[in-house]
């Protein structure tokens, strides 16, 4: 046995023994251990050092809130910094490693800040750091980077899996103490779909150390038996080692499964930790609440626990604390700790109550010290004494561990992630969940019920009261008799102690102390996100957890308000870390993305494609041909076909966006900077969508196929992008308007037909006329194929400057729709063609892509500045296109680019120099966007930005290539290198 480990309590396994190391050094616990009781009970207190003073600390929480007790678990691509030691469970062989201090743990080189705290105060960095100016950045940001962080990351890859999972519900349950036991057991038994979660191994909460008889049954017991059942209802699914993280818009709650993080090999066929998304009709918040420490001197000093930590390593672990324990508290639950710890053999020397009497009556052996407070502690790395003073006069008892209760905080983090701000209640002295929340209810200790009965019973009042509204029947719920709990009554917070002796400490990661909370108040940043953010108090690894309320009080009471008044920092997610690991899930490598493959994804298979990844999409970018020894080969020969008679290209993956309602219209005028309230009936248009700034974000073209219904085209890349920034306008811009947005990507395969012959090989296929006369260009409509075998949408519109058409029918149908082109074609010599090809043929006709939309052009940049409506009220990015440097001569503007010499090239990204010009930054006229040999014009042909460009035609320029190593002359030019007056469209 190890020294503080007592001989028959808890509920550990003490028949299956688990060896350990901490720093290097063999240690041994029990299977049910946490790292932190196994540190415990082998007489570990020092574990850790504090971000800014590297002082020592201990172990001061059982829980998620833990602040101190941060260590690097594992080894090489399995280390994880920064874990919970009251968090991990323990495992045969676990690793774990201090942080923060070098070059060891109990000898700590940067403890010698401490001596430096007079000129480390709240802000300091804000005040040192500014001068000399020069000193920026040769010393103080270096310095800075390599002080930041606790722990270190491995730079080895995680040998081991991660997944994603949805989950529906009924009723999600959020933690599994008496409240969420009860409330998961009385919706059970009523049919309805359960899921409870709760971050702990084992289902019980608070249950787990109580000492209370419920029904008979030791606390313990009782949730045993409880989880059994819950267990067994197929309609039921208990998650342990899971904690919900965030509350999201659809009653969405994000949870994280830890599901192999407590073995030292996880099993290959299973996650390390799986990210839940679950989907809840309703919640209840069953969280319970968190104590709060006391503000006194030296209360960060090893062997200064939290009185409910203190009672879990006793009750659940089978740990003793120390062997002369002291206890301070505001209010009740400092008396059932005291009981607990003389039950157990613990010495208790003196238990420090702030209040003239106690709501329970003590009858134990400790030395009862009413109106009294600790206002200091002695001990180097570990407490050795307290000071405590009362009716003006200070007493030192000596004790190697101090509890502190100081009043309980009900954890309403989830309650608040959608906006809700808390509510202080000066009856409670707590901070509440907003009122009137739709979808989510709050039980038990989260919603301020103290004792273990009402717990109980109203979890299973809340849940049958929400499982009724949604259909069910609850029987008649009995609660069981409690017998042996007092609760824990409310009382005055306790902020600070008057005459505190040493630092006094609010965030205990931080190193932020009494006087800095005060300091910042002085300063004037008593606004409490600017004293957050000024003392850096709740910033760490705990959110504040611990130190929010505490650091709310003491600003409340340096300006003379309530704490209702200060108000609290914003609840976002995430309520605990959450790893990167979880998050990517099995988007990693190869994997990071999802691979998508068009619906004639097979068809340019069989027809020799080479395949590209653009964006999410595979793409054919040529279609090689026996004897063809290079790309550019087979590139010139699809090029030169479609220029002769035709072509097929595979555009399924344009973005396709369907825009439906009686705003439709409307909605569109807004969204482009051109016209599109008149388009009419039957007509498709090209169209520019700005930013809010002015600059281009996209282009396509937009068809009205009916008086209320459109189809958008936008770029591959950016389909997703605009979906969501049209999804934005209808919600948050426009919500009066009356439209409708369908994602149709997926639902059509999509193929450009193009070439002089175009027309003769679609019209084999197509039931209605599609004559010039008939089908102009950018004609669009819905057409019958086949003698109306099958129906799909016509459109005239072309990207390659030849007659072209784009076909889009059903996705299930591609692939038969290209064979019987390509077949209805073979005597007009039909070919396929890939992306290359089709890149060239746009930059012969000088159409742009992204390559020029480059998120730093407008619409006069690339010679559409006529597009931008002058007569529409507005639209988005009008105004800011305005703005005088939008309309800068020396902007850059598109032009042309062709080598002197025929037979050199050039590369996209090279920059442009005026003849004879030196190659520096001040000469930089422009670079090239995009570039292609060009069999038509026999040379390299490029489109580019250049300043002044439209006014420079025919002028000299050189092509300059630092990269490369290349000086090319070339010319200025119209960027149109074919077909200048679009003759080949209109044919």
């Amino acid at each position: 046995m190890t020294s503080y480990r007592l001989p028959k309590r808890g509920l550990v396994d003490r028949n299956s023994p688990l060896s350990f190391t901490f720093d290097g050094r063999s240690m041994q616990g029990f299977e049910g251990d946490t790292l932190a009781s196994a540190l415990l009970a082998s007489g570990e207190m020092l574990v850790g050092r504090s971000f800014k003073y590297h002082r020592p600390r201990g172990i001061l929480t059982a829980g998620a809130a833990e602040p101190n007790a941060l260590v690097t678990v594992g080894r090489c691509g399995r280390t994880e910094p920064n874990t919970r030691a009251t968090v991990q469970e323990l495992y045969e062989g676990l690793e774990a490693q201090s942080q923060n201090r070098w070059p060891s743990l109990d000898f700590d080189v940067g403890a010698l800040n401490g001596f430096l705290s007079p000129f480390l105060g709240a802000g300091f960095y804000y005040k040192t750091f500014m001068w000399p100016a020069a000193f920026w950045e040769k010393l103080y940001e270096p310095f800075i980077r390599r002080a930041a962080g606790l722990g270190k990351a491995s730079y080895e890859a995680d040998p081991d899996t991660y997944e994603k999972n949805w989950a529906h519900c009924d009723l999600l349950v959020i933690g599994a103490g008496p409240t969420g036991l009860a409330a998961a057991l009385t919706a059970g038994r009523a049919g309805a779909r359960v899921i409870l979660v709760d971050e702990g191994s084992l289902p019980g909460g608070s249950l787990l150390f109580d000492t209370a008889t419920i029904g008979g049954k030791p606390a313990a017991d009782f949730a045993h038996d409880a989880s059994a059942e819950l267990q067994s209802m197929p309609n039921v699914r208990v998650m342990t080692r899971t904690t919900a993280f965030g509350w999201y818009d659809g009653n969405v709650f994000g949870a994280v499964e830890r599901v192999q993080k407590h073995v030292r090999e996880p099993a290959s066929h299973l996650p390390v930790e799986r990210l839940w998304r679950i989907v809840a009709k309703h919640a209840l918040l069953a969280t319970g609440a968190e104590e709060r420490p006391l503000v006194f001197g030296g209360n960060d000093r090893p062997g200064v626990m939290m009185a409910s930590a203190m009672r879990t390593y006793l009750n659940r672990y089978g740990v003793a604390p120390g062997k002369a324990t002291a206890i301070f508290t505001t209010n009740d639950s400092g008396y059932a700790l005291a009981l607990d710890l003389e039950a157990a053999g613990v010495d208790v020397v003196a238990i420090v109550d702030s209040r003239p009497a106690a709501g329970v009556e003590y009858r134990g052996k400790a030395r009862l010290m009413r109106e009294a407070v600790v206002c200091g502690t002695k001990g180097r790395k570990a407490i050795s004494a307290i000071e405590v003073r009362r009716d003006g006069r200070s007493e030192r008892i000596a004790v190697d561990a101090l509890a502190m209760a100081g009043g309980f905080s009900p954890i309403i983090h989830l309650a608040c992630h959608r906006g809700g701000k808390p509510n202080w209640s000066a009856e409670m002295a707590a901070f509440l969940a907003p009122e009137g929340l739709a979808g989510i209810d709050l039980a038990g200790a989260a919603a301020a019920t103290t004792d273990l009965a009402s717990c109980l019973g109203e979890g299973a009042v809340k849940a049958t009261a929400i499982v009724e509204e949604l259909g069910f029947t609850c029987p008649p719920v009995a609660i069981p008799k409690v017998e042996g709990d007092d609760g824990a009554d409310s009382s005055k917070p306790l902020w600070s102690i008057p005459g505190v002796k040493g630092k006094a400490f609010v965030d205990f990661q931080n190193d932020v102390h009494l006087k800095d909370i005060g300091l910042a108040v002085r300063e004037g940043y008593s606004h409490v996100e600017l004293a957050k953010r000024y003392t850096t108090n709740g910033m760490a690894t705990d959110q504040g957890k611990l130190s929010n309320v505490n650091a709310i009080g003491l600003i409340a009471k340096a300006r003379g308000v309530s704490p209702a008044e200060v108000g609290t920092t914003t609840f976002r997610p995430f309520y605990t870390p959450v790893s990167f690991g979880a998050l990517t899930g099995p988007h990693h490598g190869h994997h990071f993305q999802p691979v998508r493959k068009s619906p004639l994804h097979d068809w340019a298979k069989k027809h020799g494609a080479v395949f590209v990844e653009t964006g999410l999409w595979y793409r054919s970018s040529w279609f090689a041909r026996s004897g063809e020894r290079t790309w550019r080969e087979s590139v010139d020969r699809e090029v030169l076909n479609v220029r002769k008679n035709a072509g097929l290209c595979d555009v399924s993956m344009l973005g396709k966006i369907e825009i439906s309602g009686r705003d439709a219209a409307e909605f569109l005028n807004r969204v482009y900077c051109n016209a599109f309230l008149k388009l009419p009936v039957g007509k498709a248009r090209y169209g520019l969508m700005l930013r809010e700034d002015g600059m281009i974000y996209d282009d396509g073209t937009t068809s009205r196929l009916e008086e209320n219904r459109f189809f958008m085209t936008t770029t591959t890349a950016y389909a997703a992008g605009v979906m969501n920034h049209l999804e934005f306008c209808a919600q948050a811009l426009w919500p009066d308007l009356d439209v409708r947005l369908a994602s149709i990507t997926d639902q059509w395969a999509q193929m450009a037909v193009a070439g002089p012959k175009a027309r003769t090989i679609l019209q084999k296929i197509a039931d209605e006329d599609i004559s010039n006369a008939a089908f102009p260009f950018l004609a669009a409509k819905e057409v019958s194929l086949f003698g109306g075998a099958l129906h799909g949408c016509l459109f005239r519109i072309s990207f390659s400057g030849e007659l072209a058409y784009e076909l889009a029918v059903p996705a299930g149908y591609g692939e038969s729709v290209a064979d019987a082109l390509m077949e209805a074609g073979r005597d007009d010599g039909i070919m396929p063609y890939g992306v290359e090809t089709l890149s060239v043929l746009r930059i012969e006709k000088g159409h742009v892509t992204h390559n020029e939309i480059n998120g730093t052009v407008v619409p006069s940049d690339l010679g559409f500045g006529k597009m931008v409506s002058a007569t529409k009220s507005d639209f988005i990015g009008k105004a800011m296109l305005q703005r005088e440097g939008l309309a800068a001569p020396d902007r850059p503007q598109l032009v042309g680019v062709r080598p002197l010499d025929p037979k050199q090239s050039f590369r996209s990204g090279s920059h442009l120099l005026a003849k004879g010009a030196a190659a520096t930054l001040e000469n930089d006229e422009g670079y090239v966007t995009s570039s292609a040999y060009s069999p038509h014009v026999g040379s390299t042909i490029a489109l580019a930005l250049v300043k002044h460009g439209a006014s420079r035609h025919g002028e000299e320029v050189v092509v300059w290539s630092g990269l490369h190593g290349e000086s090319i002359p070339a010319r200025l030019c119209n960027p149109v290198f074919l077909d200048p007056q679009n003759e080949r469209l209109h044919v």
